[in-house]
């Protein structure tokens, strides 16, 4: 008998109670959704190895970015700074960035760990987007301090979370949150959002 390993995300008690993976707050005009099976890895590498660099760029179709809390984009692959040699590269379900990394880079030192399975990734959408995010983040969230093609690490409440805005206009971001805050993540950006 073949054992399969099934994922299931951590909001699925939410789908039912609230309506996820689409739900509206009024008073705010936001949408929460919830990005499910995303392909997340964390990436290590030596960013003063211009040869690595460019091995990466090559397997994954971007540039690594090297400034920052920035984030670099192309196609379904997104790479998102997070400290001097490390890196969280996001994309789709279904694209295994470990095993396409791992090949290209081998015979280097490096270090590429899935994080598929334990974060969770959810979306805001909306004017009142930015204000949802401020009941419980102490960032400063105004496009002018985290504008698009940057990211941040910091917390919603009593969650660590990696943030970055979609849009320039900041009514639209993402959230990476640990798989096992993200029911109480969610819980408190539901209550932000009736506020």
């Amino acid at each position: 008998m073949l054992n399969e390993n099934k994922q299931q995300s951590p909001l699925t008690g939410l789908h039912t109670d609230f309506g996820l993976p689409l739900l509206h707050g009024d008073s705010n005009r936001v949408s929460l959704s919830e990005q499910s099976l995303v392909s997340l890895a964390n990436l290590r590498v030596d960013p003063s190895n211009s040869t690595i660099l460019g091995t990466v760029q090559a397997c994954l179709g971007l540039e690594l970015p090297l400034v920052p809390n920035t984030v670099a984009h192309d196609g379904d692959i997104t790479a998102l700074w997070l400290a001097p040699d490390e890196w969280l590269l996001r994309a789709g379900a279904g694209v295994d960035l470990v095993s396409r990394v791992e090949h290209a880079l081998a015979g280097h030192w490096f270090a590429i760990t899935d994080q598929s399975s334990g974060y969770s990734a959810v979306q805001l959408h909306g004017p009142g987007a930015r204000n949802v995010l401020n009941a419980g983040c102490p960032l400063d969230l105004h496009p002018r301090a985290l504008p698009l093609g940057r990211c941040a690490q910091s917390h919603f409440f009593k969650a660590s979370v990696l943030l970055r805005p979609l849009e320039d206009t900041g009514d639209a971001w993402e959230l990476i949150v640990r798989r096992s805050f993200a029911d109480y993540a969610v819980r408190m950006l539901l209550d932000a959002m009736e506020g």
